[in-house]
Parts: structure tokens; C-alpha cells; sequence
């Protein structure tokens, strides 16, 4: 037995744990948050067998395609400064993909 850790963009979450679900997969999923952007994720985690490790992470693959999103975010202004005074210029950052571990599973009880 296996367990996939899939990180994936908060937008992506709901969207790959129905598709999931749709295919017979049992997942929890977690809130958390990335540390380069800053920005929500969800982690999911998937326990199954060695042998639909691949096709669950296929669908992954699918369902949370990268793409690219342009960000222009304001700098935050200091106490007594004009936020009318910053320019921002927009920056394309990409989102979406995955991350995935896949690690054995020692002991596995359901109650």
C-alpha cells in the first residue's frame, strides 16, 4: 500500500478531489499554504494500492494543468507614505501543476 501526497493550487482542490472521488479514490485533504507565493494550497492525501498509484496520479496530472497568471501586486505602502506614488509593473508567474511524494505505507487501520 501507498500513500500520494499531492500538493496542489487551492483553485485546483475541489476539482481534483471530486475527480478522484469520481474514480473510487479515498482522499484528505488539507489546507495549507505555499512559501513562495504565499498563497492557499491544498494537500491532499491518497491511500491506495501499488498497482493505482499511477493512473491516481494521471488524473492529477489531468485534472491540475500549469498555466500562466499575471500578477500585479501592490507594494504595501509605509505609515505616512501615498500608495498613489508606487507603479507596479505586471508579472507573469506560473500556477497550477503538482507536487507529489509517494511513500510506502508501514501499517494501515480503518476503524
Amino acid at each position: 500500500m501507498k500513500i500520494i501526497y499531492a500538493i496542489v493550487s487551492a483553485d485546483d482542490g475541489n476539482r481534483v478531489t471530486d475527480v478522484l472521488n469520481d474514480h473510487r479514490y479515498s482522499v484528505t485533504r488539507l489546507a495549507t499554504t505555499g512559501g513562495f507565493l504565499k498563497k492557499g494550497n491544498a494537500t491532499l492525501m491518497i491511500g491506495t494500492q501499488d498497482d493505482k498509484v499511477d493512473y491516481a496520479i494521471e488524473l492529477i496530472r489531468e485534472t491540475c494543468g500549469k498555466r500562466q497568471k499575471i500578477s500585479c501586486d501592490m507594494p504595501s505602502p509605509s505609515i505616512g507614505s501615498m500608495a498613489g506614488n508606487y507603479m507596479t509593473m505586471p508579472v507573469s508567474v506560473e500556477t497550477g501543476g503538482a507536487t507529489i511524494f509517494v511513500t510506502d505505507v508501514e501499517r494501515f487501520e480503518k476503524f
